[in-house]
């Protein structure tokens, strides 16, 4: 551990991405990484959506019978 680590300023990593944050203090890792957040969210997003229009389509043939 050097001398001036203390001096640079840590980013908290708490795995949320804040929609508008200032991007331009992030280096193109952190950035890529944001990118890669980003995608598996949305990803996470449509696979829940899905399973809701699932059930929903179930309940709608249970009911119309």
């Amino acid at each position: 551990m050097s001398l001036f680590d203390e001096d640079v300023p840590r980013k908290p990593r708490t795995g949320a991405i804040t929609v508008g944050e200032e991007l331009s203090a992030l280096s193109e890792t952190d950035l890529a990484e944001r990118i890669e957040a980003l995608h598996e969210e949305i990803n996470r997003t449509q696979r829940e959506l899905e399973q809701r229009g699932n059930i929903r389509d179930a309940a709608n043939s249970l009911f119309q019978k």
